[in-house]
């Protein structure tokens, strides 16, 4: 198991730590780990949450898209421009 050292730790954020710990029925140790695990749970759970968004967008959107005619736009359809290859 590893050990994680913090150096420069602010008196108020160890003494607000520190009240959560008694609070909770926690060592301090045991508080910053939990505290670790919800906030990487957290995080995972927002990164999931933004995939399954982009998803969605992604697929509204092409939804949303109308197919093109080609010949809206003057353009010859496939199947005669391999027709008129064949042919020559």
């Amino acid at each position: 198991m590893a050990t994680l050292y913090v150096r420069n730790l602010p008196d108020d954020l160890y003494a607000k730590l520190q009240e959560l710990a008694v609070s909770q029925h926690r060592s301090i140790n045991a508080q910053v780990i939990t505290l670790l695990e919800e906030a990487l749970k957290t995080e995972a759970q927002q990164t999931e949450d933004q995939k399954r968004q982009n998803v969605i967008k992604i697929l509204e959107e092409s939804r949303q898209r109308r197919r093109v005619n080609p010949a809206d736009f003057g353009l010859l359809d496939s199947t005669e421009l391999i027709r008129e290859d064949r042919d020559r």
